[in-house]
């Protein structure tokens, strides 16, 4: 009787636990705590962090260093953009106050999703400066992974 290896492939489901960490630590690190599960194809991980999944069987643990740059991109300029404060309150609770560093999440255009932005930088009228960027684009990364299932 043979017994057939799974492997991940494009479009593989997965459950498993990962870390990516940039110089700064760790950004999201689900060792310790609930697995995830997701799709791969998906945009769920980067293209390169999901490269390094490919091959990997059920059960491996391994641990990658990406350069910088290559897992979420470079850092653009162009991410970073002020919100007057007339906006933000349109877009939220109007009396939210905002400290550099926080993470805001804001509804995607569509009213499906919600994507994040951290805050830069706080102007006299009220307007706030966000950076879009990921946390970790322009910087080397380590990826950990334990592939716990392939479905």
């Amino acid at each position: 009787m043979t017994t057939t290896i799974t492997r991940v492939q494009p479009a593989s489901f997965l459950t498993l636990h990962y870390r990516l960490s940039g110089p700064a630590g760790d950004v999201i690190n689900t060792f310790g705590g609930k697995p995830a599960t997701l799709s791969l194809g998906t945009g769920e991980l980067s293209p390169a962090v999901e490269q390094c999944l490919f091959g990997l069987e059920e059960g491996a643990h391994r641990s990658f260093d990406l350069p910088p740059g290559t897992a979420f991109g470079e850092r653009n300029p162009a991410m970073q953009q002020w919100l007057a404060r007339k906006v933000l309150q349109q877009m939220g609770d109007p009396t939210e106050t905002y400290r550099v560093g926080d993470a805001v999440q804001f509804p995607t255009p569509d009213g499906h999703g919600k994507f994040a932005g951290v805050v830069v930088q706080l102007a006299e009228d009220g307007a706030v400066l966000f950076d879009f960027n990921h946390p970790l684009a322009g910087q080397a990364v380590t990826f950990e992974v334990q592939v716990i299932g392939i479905l």
